[in-house]
């Protein structure tokens, strides 16, 4: 446990003194205007006068196509009678009556009340 919490000082310790070079380096880079190159000049390009002109395209020879024989027909398929669907149920509109429900209880028997037999006495 000591090791580990002495690494962490000596750790924000290192970090806490990077910090401090990182701002005393930048400002002696800042206390200096560096001078900025001029940029170089770009030569221009010499403009032709005269585009040379696209090479004809070869002509395409023309290949004679020769006649093709004459396709078989399908033949002929045999039509089908298809029987007749069954006609769809009738839902019913109206819902059948609800029962009535009991307005009294049912009685309930009454157990009769049994006593424990007497306890004998020593």
């Amino acid at each position: 446990m000591a090791t580990s919490s002495k690494s962490f000082v000596l750790f924000i310790a290192l970090v806490l003194s990077t910090i401090n070079m990182t701002f005393g380096a930048r400002h002696l880079l800042q206390t200096t205007m560096p001078s900025i190159p001029s940029l170089p000049t770009i030569p221009t390009l010499p403009i032709p006068v005269t585009i040379p002109s696209m090479p004809s395209l070869p002509t395409i020879p023309t290949i004679s196509i020769p006649t093709l024989l004459p396709q078989p027909t399908l033949p002929t398929l045999p039509t089908t009678t298809l029987p007749p669907l069954p006609s769809m149920p009738t839902v019913p509109t109206a819902l059948p009556p609800v029962p009535g429900v009991p307005t009294s209880l049912p009685t309930i028997p009454s157990i009769p009340f049994l006593t424990p037999p007497p306890a004998t006495s020593p």
